[in-house]
């Protein structure tokens, strides 16, 4: 018979393999597993308990279990710019020499010469005419495979990796425990809806017709036969502040039942989801974590979280503590 020498060592690496297999699996079946258990994994799973017990005081039948989440700065990071914008900002270069008028006409002037502070200064006027101008001219069919031409190949200057990478892992496990849950998730974001239809069902699981947005005016055109629905260079509805509860008014057609945001520009829709009737919950993402990812709240440029998170310790709301409260933030991370 033939002997088969094992080191020591290999033993000790094979019997570390076999006790660590079954805390994995532990962790890989357990709800919301890079939460922590803090007070914002036990005010999440106390409320999921008690809006699915049936015959529960709080009960609430499936067909009303709406979820929304705003997505920049709460589904995925936001941080130096809202990727969006650079995703325009990339569109403004590319496009300018069709139109040489943008090199003396803010904001796209300052798009040209890379001036982050003249950009800034024209506020979101600025940016909503970048928006109408680099996301019109052509079908939705056809500026939906550009966007997801861009975020192919684009990367984040930060990290180097590209920006449907930058998701956080807590988010996406919260949008499945949610889902199996009974949940209806939702995106409603000040994001533009087509570029957020580009991505959200393959990295969110969010498909296109629960994900609502900015919106673009648009025309119906038969051109020899050939169909298309057209984007104009107008915007007929911004999707943030107020027009985030118009919007899950007119497009939902009903009051959620958890909202998640990040920051004032959330306020409205976490207002709104906590008014009606019956157990209700609120959540704001407090960038806390500079190690991470960024550390920010009331006086950012991106992502302000001032008023908002006034409102959350008055009224009780739970206010995550990324740095605290979250094991990983992106998938691409080792778990703490």
């Amino acid at each position: 018979m033939r002997k088969v020498l094992v080191s020591t060592a290999s033993v000790r690496a094979l019997l570390c393999v076999l006790l660590l297999v079954p805390a994995l699996q532990v962790l890989a079946a357990e709800p919301l597993a890079t939460w922590r258990d803090g007070p914002s994994r036990q005010a999440i799973v106390a409320f999921v308990g008690a809006v699915t017990q049936q015959g529960g005081p709080d009960y609430v039948a499936p067909a009303e279990r709406i979820a929304v989440f705003d997505n920049d700065g709460t589904l995925w990071s936001e941080q130096p710019l809202y990727f969006e914008v650079l995703f325009a900002m990339d569109e403004v270069k590319r496009l300018a020499p069709q139109h040489p008028q943008w090199r003396n006409q803010q904001p796209f002037k300052a798009v040209l010469e890379n001036d982050h502070q003249a950009l800034a200064a024209q506020g979101m006027d600025g940016m909503l005419k970048i928006v109408a101008a680099t996301h019109s001219g052509m079908s939705s069919e056809d500026f939906i495979a550009r966007s997801r031409s861009w975020l192919a190949s684009a990367r984040h200057p930060r990290t180097g990796k590209p920006y449907t990478e930058m998701v956080f892992q807590p988010m996406l496990e919260l949008l499945g425990y949610l889902r199996d849950n009974g949940f209806k998730t939702y995106i409603v974001s000040g994001g533009e809806v087509a570029f957020m239809r580009a991505f959200a069902d393959e990295v969110y699981g969010i498909p296109p017709e629960q994900v609502i947005g900015t919106t673009l005016e648009a025309s119906f055109q038969d051109q020899q036969g050939k169909l298309s629905i057209q984007r104009l260079p107008k915007v007929v509805h911004n999707d943030d502040g107020p027009g985030k509860p118009v919007s899950i008014d007119s497009i939902i057609g009903r009051r959620p039942l958890l909202a998640f945001g990040n920051s004032d520009g959330d306020l409205q829709m976490l207002q709104w989801t906590k008014a009606g009737k019956g157990r209700r919950f609120a959540g704001l993402v407090h960038h806390t974590d500079a190690h991470r990812e960024w550390a920010y709240d009331r006086k950012s440029s991106v992502g302000r979280l001032d008023k908002a998170l006034d409102q959350a310790t008055a009224k009780g709301w739970t206010v995550v503590d990324m740095a605290s409260e979250w094991r990983r933030v992106y998938p691409f991370e080792t778990p703490q």
